[in-house]
């Protein structure tokens, strides 16, 4: 469908909420993420003790909390990370780490596909308008979610609207060695005064080894100077150590406001094997004028039972204030440990921290300890259940049957007697961690 002018009127909604000082935190916490509803195992000295759902793992922790505020058609909606100390003895609720200040409302942005048909010439005139930005803390969407559909003959189109915007679309097939083919399909549009823009790629990729991979790469740009860029793919591969199937998925996303300092950048990325090894992680940066914060998490599941997650969350304003909290946690069949701190640096360089401990033996007893710059210290043994998450809750059985078209993909057909090379040598080097361009990294504690 070809895009209209007023198709580029997406505009993107960057604001602020207020900053709060956590210097004056007194609680007695340890700072763990809340988790999510999911499967639970308990164990109660040697046996395991029932299988549940919960919502936190920890009865004497300091639960972070996601709180969505806005309402209705306001455009104004802010996510918050909030600490809430269930049972420690000093009662206490406080902002601990920056506000989320430019999420992307459906009132702001027009993301659902039949929302432009009114604007556009007649269905089949030419590619849909899609110049729609990426949102915030969405995570990696499934491959239905993209609609890719790509055409079997060769196309290289274009059209101008009645309101003067342009269009295109073009589609084609690269070959290369070990039977390896890509098909793509590219599309866009400009506004008819050159001032909006979008671009989408689609490809397909497949090989005589069994590697088939899905993608898409998606930019933008509108009148007021916003830009966005998303990219997101799936892979199918058979890992050359353990010989077993491995799906990956991934996504970047990024966006910058052309009238203001502002901007966010996310990296996650997903990988998953047939015996239930399971990786998971995310990386993210946002700027707001004088306010930046940061946060990466990991979690890992080896398929045995073993299981180690991890957050940490940091921010600063340019007057020099800076804050932060970060956790990890370690569990086998019962047994495991948990350690975090919480910080936070004043503009004169005055430093505060708390950090904490749980050591769980699986026999129903955890040593808790702690201490903090003010003077606050604890060293006890508790009677208490131990709770944590032995397996993902969207594992290898999950993600195959979400990937029914990468695994429907079908390589070019090999010639008998042709076989292809294998390389067995190391492997890849882990993916960057760096920021993207024009996105500052982060400064030090």
């Amino acid at each position: 469908m070809a895009a209209s002018s007023r198709a580029f009127a997406t505009r993107l909604d960057f604001r602020l909420s207020r900053l709060v000082d956590v210097s004056h935190l007194q609680s007695n916490s340890n700072g763990l993420e809340e988790l999510r509803k999911r499967k639970r195992v308990c164990f109660e000295g040697d046996r395991v003790v029932g299988v549940s759902r919960i919502s936190c793992c920890c009865s004497d922790s300091v639960v972070p909390m996601r709180r969505t505020t806005g309402s209705g058609k306001s455009v104004e909606k802010c996510e918050e990370w909030r600490f809430d100390s269930k049972k420690s003895s000093h009662r206490v609720r406080i902002q601990a780490s920056p506000a989320m200040p430019f999420s992307s409302p459906q009132s702001c942005f027009v993301s659902k596909q039949e929302k432009f048909y009114p604007r556009c010439t007649p269905r089949n005139s030419g590619p849909q308008s899609r110049d729609s930005p990426p949102k915030r803390d969405t995570g990696i969407a499934n491959e239905k979610d993209w609609g890719i559909s790509l055409l079997n003959e060769n196309v290289n189109e274009s059209g101008t609207n009645e309101d003067g915007s342009t269009w295109y679309r073009e589609t084609g097939k690269d070959l290369g060695d070990n039977g390896y083919r890509c098909r793509w399909t590219r599309m866009g549009g400009t506004s008819n005064d050159g001032s909006s823009e979008w671009k989408e790629t689609w490809w397909e990729k497949s090989d005589w080894t069994g590697y088939k991979e899905l993608g898409v790469d998606k930019s933008g740009r509108n009148a007021e100077g916003d830009s966005w860029w998303e990219t997101w793919q799936e892979v199918l591969h058979q890992d050359e150590w353990s010989n077993l199937a491995r799906i990956e998925r991934s996504a970047q996303k990024q966006a910058k406001s052309g009238t203001e300092n502002a901007g966010w950048y996310e990296k996650w990325w997903e990988k998953y094997d047939a015996k239930g090894w399971t990786e998971k992680g995310a990386h993210k940066y946002g700027r707001l004028n004088e306010q930046s914060w940061w946060e990466k998490w990991g979690e890992h599941y080896d398929g045995r039972g073993s299981v180690l997650k991890w957050t940490d969350k940091w921010a600063e304003t340019e007057l020099g204030t800076k804050w932060g909290d970060k956790w990890e946690e370690k569990f086998f069949a019962g047994i495991g440990s948990r350690q975090g701190e919480t910080w936070h640096v004043s503009p004169s360089g005055e430093r505060w921290s708390r950090t904490w401990g749980e050591e769980h033996f699986g026999n129903g007893k955890v040593h808790k300890y702690g201490k903090s710059t003010t003077g606050e210290s604890w060293d006890i043994v508790v009677d208490e259940e131990t709770y944590y998450e032995a397996e993902p809750h969207y594992g290898w059985a999950d993600v195959v049957g979400d990937s029914s078209q990468l695994l429907s993909i079908k390589p070019p057909e090999r010639p008998p007697g042709v076989y292809p090379n294998l390389d067995f040598g190391a492997s890849p080097p882990p993916a960057d961690d760096d920021p993207p361009p024009h996105m500052p990294p982060p400064s030090s504690q």
